[in-house]
């Protein structure tokens, strides 16, 4: 799901709350963690107490991926992942300290229990035997974007009318969009109507220069394209939509303690049937 980058580590310490007088463990930290230049320290802001409760804090893994986890202007981690689960860390009363990675090097680090958390993670058999898994927090799907005066391709009920009707689909090299697509792609007829990108930037020119038709994307991340763009009345969702499976917060199991695990699912079944987890989801959808 994610793609692989070349890694570095910025080391940024963020307080959500603070569960207990305790300190991490000395074995949590390490130099590549650490940044004693205040304007590299992270900030979050969302609680400043939290309930008594027994000592529970994560160190919280992320990468640049808008709009799910990011660093705002204000050096503020921000986005969709981050914001649900520092409401249910919140809710749970654990504290969170944030360290920016890639991929690859924080699934390492949650591996050897440096890393104790990771956001926007599919389940895989490979991945439970290092990682304890929490209740799914999102659907991953990906929806189909037309221009938005293109009446014709509107009127399409799906991705098969659409190669019915030789029209080229945009898709990002190596994204896994679901079965069904993946049986197109392997058939040589159907494989003719889809063009490859190295990014979803690229699919939206594309797309406004008429070169494809329609390009498929994740939903929030092409919500959040157009937004920052300002492309809504250039680029809008046809309706058609691809769910492959729920995502998830993995716990590394060389650091994390089990009933913490517990604790956080608690809390972050709670959570989603709250106002507040409608009011984020809405927000990263556009709406």
């Amino acid at each position: 799901m994610k793609k692989l980058l070349s890694l570095f580590v910025v080391v940024l310490s963020v307080s959500l709350m603070s569960c207990s007088q305790e300190q991490r463990p000395t074995n949590q930290e390490s130099s590549t963690m650490s940044s004693s230049d205040p304007s590299t320290s992270y900030q979050n802001t969302m609680a400043e107490e939290a309930p008594t409760v027994d000592a529970c804090s994560f160190v919280l893994g992320f990468d640049a991926w808008d709009p799910y986890q990011y660093v705002d202007i204000d050096d503020q981690v921000r986005g969709l992942d981050i914001e649900v689960v520092s409401a249910v860390a919140e809710q749970a009363g654990c504290s969170l300290e944030f360290v920016q990675g890639t991929w690859v090097s924080l699934l390492e680090g949650l591996r050897e229990g440096e890393i104790d958390m990771l956001l926007g993670a599919s389940k895989t058999q490979a991945r439970e035997e290092f990682a304890y898994f929490s209740v799914p927090y999102r659907t991953e799907e990906f929806a189909l974007y037309i221009r938005s005066d293109d009446a014709k391709h509107a009127g399409y009920a799906d991705i098969e009318e659409f190669i019915a009707n030789d029209s080229n689909i945009g898709v990002v090299g190596d994204y896994f969009y679901g079965a069904d697509i993946s049986n197109m792609l392997d058939d040589e007829k159907s494989a003719e109507q889809f063009n490859f990108a190295i990014m979803g930037e690229l699919n939206i020119a594309r797309l406004l220069d008429m070169d494809i038709d329609g390009f498929l994307e994740d939903s929030f991340v092409g919500a959040s394209m157009i937004r920052r763009k300002a492309l809504q009345d250039f680029v809008t969702p046809h309706g058609y939509t691809i769910q492959t499976g729920d995502i998830y917060v993995m716990f590394s199991r060389t650091s994390v303690e089990q009933e913490h695990v517990s604790k956080f699912n608690q809390a972050m079944a709670d959570f989603k049937g709250s106002d507040e987890y409608k009011r984020i989801m809405n927000k990263y959808r556009g709406k």
